[in-house]
């Protein structure tokens, strides 16, 4: 597969996974198309599943970063309302790293690219994180909002080098 068809691969794979896994825990979720943008565009963020993505010919990350409102909005909708939610909370953050194992391994699945795989998300809180990517040659990054109703905004910041 060429290049660019990769990478187009991957994005689509990626920002599909967010809605179609989004909806299936209980999320209200779409994607704000006007807003999608090359680079780092993310505001307010508290918490970020940080997925590497590596294979043959590529590699990358994977960043979704939350509000606190889409954080909290996740919570309640993947616990029933069961579990209350806490920035730092092993509970809470155990639920943001499965909705990011479940978006990871539904993308690589979706994407169909058998030489590609992702690791297991790190976890990140925080007040006001800004994501900054290597500078580097080939290196491609695109932003994704994602809006959740009630409220909050999920960010995907997807940055891929494809050789």
């Amino acid at each position: 597969m060429a290049g660019m068809d990769k990478l187009v691969a991957l994005v689509n794979s990626f920002a599909s996974a967010v809605l179609s896994v989004g909806r299936e825990v209980g999320l209200n979720i779409t994607l704000n198309k006007a807003k999608v943008a090359q680079g780092i565009k993310v505001e307010n963020i508290c918490t970020v599943a940080l997925i590497g993505v590596v294979g043959v010919g590529s590699r990358g990350t994977v960043n979704i970063m939350l509000t606190k409102d889409a954080f909290d909005n996740i919570i309640n909708a993947m616990s029933g309302g069961m579990i209350i939610p806490q920035l730092g909370d092993d509970v809470s953050m155990s639920v943001i790293g499965e909705l990011s194992n479940m978006i990871g391994g539904r993308a690589l699945v979706q994407s169909a690219l058998g030489t590609v795989d992702v690791t297991p998300p790190q976890l990140i809180i925080g007040e006001n994180i800004k994501n900054v990517t290597k500078e580097e040659t080939g290196m491609k990054s695109f932003t994704l909002p994602f809006v959740l109703e009630p409220v909050g905004n999920l960010y995907l910041v997807l940055s891929f080098k494809i050789d």
